[in-house]
């Protein structure tokens, strides 16, 4: 069974899925969920779910320790998940196209630093956009930059706010992140 390693800054309703998602698999397992903040709703979430979790500073992820545990784990994929923090080159270059990141808008736009969650929905409705989407792409370097594996558009009207894009957004995120990464592993 393909081992998964889930990076997570936030309530963590898309790693959660990803977990049931596979709870239910005999191709993947998620075996860990790493955090940049302690207070992070995804470590209750992870815990429901006897997944261990691993709490790490800004710091730390700049360091080759927090590799070393990643490499103890020796993950077939790492997967980005609400997670906000830009990713070491070091690690990226140790599992080259073996790291994903989901965003939620139609790359390349709407991409690069401070371009996350309710950032990304007003500026989309501000700017009168006619649809949206999602994209889940490989992480590289650059922010949101890497090649794209998938994207999935959902048409927007007048009346959508950022709140009702959030809740089309993550709809689509749910539906297809798990099982994008699902094909990924098959491959």
């Amino acid at each position: 069974m393909k081992k998964i390693i889930v990076f997570a800054s936030g309530s963590g309703t898309n790693a959660e899925n990803i977990i049931k998602y596979f709870a239910k698999t005999k191709i993947a397992k998620v075996v860990s969920v790493f955090t940049n903040n302690a207070s992070a709703k995804v470590i209750e979430r992870a815990k429901n779910h006897q997944i261990p979790t691993e709490i790490f500073s800004k710091n730390e992820l700049l360091e080759s320790n927090l590799l070393q545990k990643i490499q103890e784990i020796d993950p077939d994929m790492i997967v980005l998940a609400g997670f906000l923090l830009k990713f070491p080159d070091h690690i990226i270059e140790r599992y080259p196209n073996k790291i994903i990141n989901i965003h939620p808008a139609l790359l390349p736009n709407y991409g690069g630093k401070g371009m996350y969650g309710m950032h990304i929905h007003r500026a989309i409705v501000n700017n009168k956009e006619k649809e949206t989407g999602i994209s889940i792409h490989y992480v590289n370097e650059h922010y949101d930059e890497g090649g794209i594996i998938f994207q999935k558009n959902v048409a927007l009207t007048e009346e959508d706010t950022p709140e009702t894009v959030a809740e089309k957004i993550h709809e689509l995120e749910q539906k297809y992140f798990p099982e994008i990464i699902s094909r990924l592993l098959e491959d």
